[in-house]
């Protein structure tokens, strides 16, 4: 192993905390090595955390991918497009995945080297203290030992596996085997109806698959406002999607080919299910073993989670953590806020993530995006509310789409007319719901986006309706 080589800060994981983190550091002026231990195919380094390898971005690619496929087979012909002789070449499919993965990979590697981030392919783990600092170590193909005054932890999460039910990404699939099966299973299971479970089973239904999701809450997406999971679960339940609320898993057997799963139903009913493959996604564990964490006492929570405070410190002095190894929403960009604003925190600016404005996004078809309060949560903390909806159904570009499913929500405060959530199913919800975030953040009222003026024809008018609607006087509907 070489001499210890100095750094103003080292950052552990290259996912979208600590990729974002190292290069925004570096942008401060620091020297910065960050760690990754991804490999590729080929055994080269593939940065980007579970994000970019096996989560946010081949699952969009399978998403998109496969609803082409299920445009062409339904709803082209409603546009005038016959299609003959339609086929899924789904080895084509996995590759263009793969191809975007790897193009994800490079990019990273790319903005390493603009921004002068030295790169380290291997695992890193805390080795104790060292002058002024701490000693990390790498491991792997090229082992090092690294030190540095500030440290960041970024090593994200990993799939929460059922007990009794281990992946063996070949039955019983983690979110990576689900990006990787290699045939359309006849009968496909999936465990959860989180946002895994619902984005994979979208994936597969329109490939062909008959899917049962089997879900142990009593309510459908209880995160999400309760009168827009109620919308999606019907459309979803139109699709073909099979969703099993109130689910007691039981044993799960599996056998040559396919997995047995054994439950009780809602009303306590024992029931058994066969399927070809079956997907668990009963949400993540952070990924904190191996850290070494104690070797320099670092405190864990007691779910394993790195413990910060409200401004990503740690209990050691200059070691800071980000994205999903600390408490808080599991998103990618919620990492990356984190990682930017540690990097100014380092540098003695004032960084800067506010959580009240953090979206989600569900990228099924419909897409469900929400930001901000529900309906359900402004009730238990008796805050008077106004709401205001307004359906794709009213708007003329979904029509010419050919998309009018769901719908707008608004909820804002009945005092001072403060949005306070907004709340959307529908399609290209992902890129509506950015309006909705950037209100939140300057404080708007609906009153506000009511009269600013909309590009027609355009989805966004259905956001400036709903805003309309708060106060009763939406115009098309």
């Amino acid at each position: 192993m070489s001499t210890s080589k100095q750094f103003d800060v080292v950052v552990i994981g290259a996912g979208p905390g600590g990729y974002i983190a190292a290069i925004r550091a570096a942008q401060l002026g620091f020297s910065v090595a960050c760690i990754d231990e991804w490999v590729n195919a080929k055994g080269g380094p593939a940065p980007g955390g579970t994000c970019t390898n096996v989560g946010c971005i081949p699952s969009k690619a399978l998403l998109q991918s496969s609803e082409h496929f299920e445009h062409a087979g339904h709803s082209f012909k409603d546009h005038g497009i016959d299609v003959a002789g339609l086929t899924l070449n789904l080895p084509q499919m996995l590759k263009r995945k793969d191809v975007v993965v790897k193009q994800n990979n490079e990019g990273i590697l790319f903005l390493f080297k603009k921004n002068k981030v030295t790169f380290f392919h291997g695992r890193g783990a805390f080795a104790g203290t060292a002058e002024g600092g701490y000693s990390i170590s790498v491991t792997g193909a090229n082992a090092d030992t690294l030190s540095a005054k500030h440290v960041v932890v970024a090593t994200g999460s990993n799939a929460r596996e059922l007990p009794g039910a281990v992946f063996d990404e070949k039955l019983i699939l983690s979110n990576s085997g689900a990006l990787a099966i290699d045939a359309v299973p006849a009968k496909l299971g999936v465990i959860g109806a989180g946002v895994i479970g619902l984005e994979m089973g979208s994936v597969w239904r329109r490939l062909g698959s008959d899917v049962t999701i089997l879900e142990g809450l009593p309510t459908f997406l209880g995160a999400v406002d309760e009168q827009i999971a109620k919308e999606a679960h019907k459309l979803f339940t139109k699709q073909g999607l099979k969703v099993s609320l109130g689910c007691k898993i039981g044993q799960i057997t599996p056998g040559a080919n396919n997995v047995t799963v054994e439950y009780a139903d809602a009303a306590g009913a024992a029931q058994t299910a066969v399927f070809d493959k079956l997907i668990i996604s009963i949400g993540r564990v952070p990924n904190t073993i191996g850290l070494n964490a104690e070797s320099v006492g670092l405190k864990l929570d007691e779910r394993g989670f790195v413990a910060v405070d409200d401004d990503c410190k740690t209990s050691l002095p200059n070691v800071w953590a980000v994205g999903d190894v600390v408490r808080g929403p599991m998103l990618a960009h919620k990492a990356e806020e984190e990682g930017v604003a540690v990097a100014e925190r380092i540098a003695g600016q004032h960084g800067h993530v506010n959580f009240n404005t953090v979206p989600w996004v569900i990228y099924t078809s419909p897409e469900i995006a929400w930001v901000g309060q529900t309906e359900q949560q402004l009730k238990a903390a008796n805050v008077a509310y106004k709401a205001g909806t307004f359906p794709f159904m009213a708007n003329g570009r979904a029509r010419a789409l050919g998309d009018t499913s769901g719908m707008v929500k608004v909820l804002a405060d009945a005092t001072t007319d403060e949005i306070l959530g907004v709340h959307i199913v529908g399609p290209m919800a992902s890129e509506l719901i950015s309006e909705a975030v950037v209100a939140m953040e300057f404080r708007a009222s609906s009153e506000d986006i009511a009269r600013i003026c909309h590009a027609h024809p355009s989805l966004s008018e259905s956001t400036k309706e709903a805003m309309l609607a708060v106060d009763k006087r939406s115009l098309n509907f």
